[in-house]
C-alpha cells in the first residue's frame, strides 16, 4: 500500500500534475513520516509552485532524518539561496565539493550567494579560476558577469554575460546575415534586437547612440507595446517593429550587447533615453487625472511580468499599497496591466487606488499617466526604468536580491538619477520595507503643504 501511494507521488510529480502531487505527498507523508527523500521530492514541488516557505520546512525534515544525503542537501541548499539564508547554503555546498569533487553547479552558487549577499568582489574571486576550470559551465560565466556588473566593470562584465545565451534560459537567435562582434561599421548597416524583459531594452537601448558614433547605419526594433514611446530614439536611423527582409542588413547585434561599446565604468553611463510621449496620450491622461486636482496623486506598481522565473521574489501585492491610502491628501493610481487585475478588482480594493492602467494602449499611455502624477511607487518592472528614462520622482522598492543596476546597498542609481530606491530586509517580507515608504511618502506630502 504504501509504496503504491509513493509510486503515485513521484508519477504526479513528473508528470506535472502539480495539485495532485500536492495532495498525495500529503497522504504519503502523513502515513510514511520518516522517509527523507519523499521530504527532499515534496520540498522541491512545494519551491517549484512558489511555497517558498512551506518547501524549506520540508526540506529541513527531510535534512535532520538524512543529514548526509547529496540530493537531499542540495535540493535544501537551493531553498535557503532562494530565501536568503546565503551563509547557510554556502556551508552546505562546500561541504558538497569537500565530499563529492569539484562540481560546478555548486560552485556556481557560492559565486551566487556571495553576490546576493552584496559581496561582489568575493564573488569575482571565487568564480574567476572556476571559469578557467570548468569553461563550458555557463552559470559560472553568467554568476561571474553579475557580479562585475554590479562591480560597474562592464567591460569584462559584458564579455562573460554572453554565456547567458549558453543556458537553458534564453532560445539563441538565428538570423541571416552575422552577429555584430566589434567588425569595422563604416558604412555598415545594423539592426539592434530586443531581448528579455521591456525593462531590460529601455535600460540599454540609451547605448544605440554608439553604434552611430562608429559610423553605422542602425536600425532597431521595437515591440509594440514601446513602439510609439521609442520614436525619439537618439542614434536610430529607423525604428521598426520587425527586420525589413527587403533590407540587405550588414550585421545585428542584441540590445544588451550595446553596453560593450563605450561603458567601462559607472563614468560612461549614458543619460537615459529620450522618450516621446504622444499627444493623444497626454490628453488622455489628463483626463483621467482631472478630478483629482487638488490630491497628492502617486502612481503604483506591484508586479511585472508573471511568466518571469523571479516574479515571486521581486513583486509583492496590490493590498502592501493599501496603508498608504491612510496618508493623508494621497491618492493612489493602478498603472498596473496584467493578469494580476482580478485580484484587485476582487478584494475591493480598486475603490481606495484608481485603476487608471488596465486599459492602457501601450507604455505610451502608461508614461503619460505618470507624467501627471506627483510620484511613482514601483516594484521591479519595466514601469521602473520607464519613469526612470522619463526623468520623473521614482521610488522602487526592491527585493533583497536587488538586480545589478541597483546593486544590494544605497538609496540611488547611476543609471536613473531621480529615482529612490528601497530596499527588502528579508526574502519574501514586505512590512518592513512598505512602512519605510509610508514614513518617506507622508515626509513628502508634508512638506509639499
Amino acid at each position: 500500500m504504501a509504496k503504491n501511494m509513493r509510486d503515485s507521488c513521484i508519477e504526479a510529480h513528473q508528470s506535472g500534475r502539480h495539485s495532485d502531487a500536492l495532495r498525495l505527498y500529503g497522504q504519503y507523508l502523513g502515513a510514511v513520516p520518516s522517509d527523507a527523500q519523499m521530504w527532499s521530492n515534496y520540498g522541491a514541488l512545494l519551491r517549484a509552485t512558489k511555497h517558498f516557505h512551506n518547501a524549506k520546512r520540508a526540506h529541513e525534515r527531510a535534512f535532520a532524518l538524512s543529514p548526509k544525503s547529496r540530493t537531499i542537501r542540495a535540493n535544501y541548499a537551493n531553498i535557503l539561496s532562494d530565501l536568503g539564508h546565503y551563509a547557510q547554503s554556502i556551508d552546505i555546498r562546500r561541504s558538497l565539493i569537500n565530499e563529492y569533487g569539484d562540481d560546478p553547479e555548486q560552485h556556481a552558487m557560492i559565486g551566487r550567494c556571495l553576490r546576493s549577499m552584496g559581496d561582489y568582489q568575493g564573488a569575482w574571486d571565487y568564480l574567476r579560476p572556476r571559469i578557467e576550470q570548468f569553461p563550458d559551465y555557463a552559470d559560472i560565466k553568467l554568476q561571474a558577469a553579475m557580479a562585475l556588473l554590479a562591480m560597474g566593470q562592464y567591460q569584462d562584465a559584458f564579455a562573460l554575460y554572453r554565456a547567458r545565451w549558453m543556458t537553458n534560459e534564453l532560445t539563441p537567435r538565428r538570423m541571416p546575415f552575422p552577429e555584430w562582434t566589434g567588425q569595422p561599421l563604416g558604412g555598415k548597416h545594423i539592426i539592434v534586437m530586443p531581448e528579455q524583459g521591456f525593462g531590460d531594452f529601455v535600460l540599454m537601448s540609451r547605448h544605440v547612440s554608439d553604434l552611430k558614433h562608429l559610423g553605422a547605419t542602425v536600425s532597431v526594433v521595437v515591440e509594440k507595446p514601446l513602439f510609439r514611446l521609442m520614436q525619439g530614439l537618439k542614434g536610430a536611423d529607423f525604428i521598426v517593429p520587425k527586420p525589413d527582409p527587403n533590407i540587405a542588413y550588414d550585421y545585428w547585434v542584441n540590445v544588451m550587447e550595446l553596453g560593450a561599446i563605450m561603458l567601462k565604468s559607472d563614468a560612461d553611463i549614458r543619460a537615459p533615453v529620450t522618450m516621446i510621449v504622444p499627444d493623444d496620450s497626454v490628453q488622455r491622461a489628463q483626463k483621467i487625472l482631472s478630478p483629482f486636482e487638488d490630491t497628492f496623486n502617486v502612481g503604483v506598481v506591484w508586479t511585472g511580468s508573471v511568466t518571469y522565473r523571479g516574479n515571486a521574489f521581486r513583486s509583492f501585492s496590490h493590498s502592501d499599497f493599501l496603508p498608504l491610502c491612510d496618508v493623508p491628501n494621497v491618492q493612489l493610481f493602478s498603472l498596473y496591466k496584467g493578469p494580476m487585475i482580478d485580484a484587485f478588482y476582487d478584494d475591493g480594493a480598486s475603490g481606495l487606488i484608481v485603476d487608471a492602467g488596465s486599459h492602457d494602449r501601450d507604455f505610451a499611455d502608461c508614461a503619460a499617466l505618470m507624467r501627471e502624477l506627483d510620484l511613482v511607487i514601483t516594484s521591479d518592472t519595466a514601469t521602473a526604468h520607464i519613469a526612470g528614462s522619463l526623468g520623473i520622482p521614482v521610488w522602487v522598492i526592491l527585493h533583497m536580491d536587488a538586480f545589478w543596476v541597483y546593486r544590494h546597498r544605497g538609496t540611488t542609481t547611476p543609471w536613473y538619477p531621480s529615482m529612490r530606491l528601497f530596499r527588502q530586509r528579508e526574502a519574501l517580507r514586505w512590512d518592513h520595507v512598505m512602512t519605510d515608504v509610508r514614513q518617506a511618502l507622508s515626509e513628502k506630502v508634508s512638506k509639499n503643504g
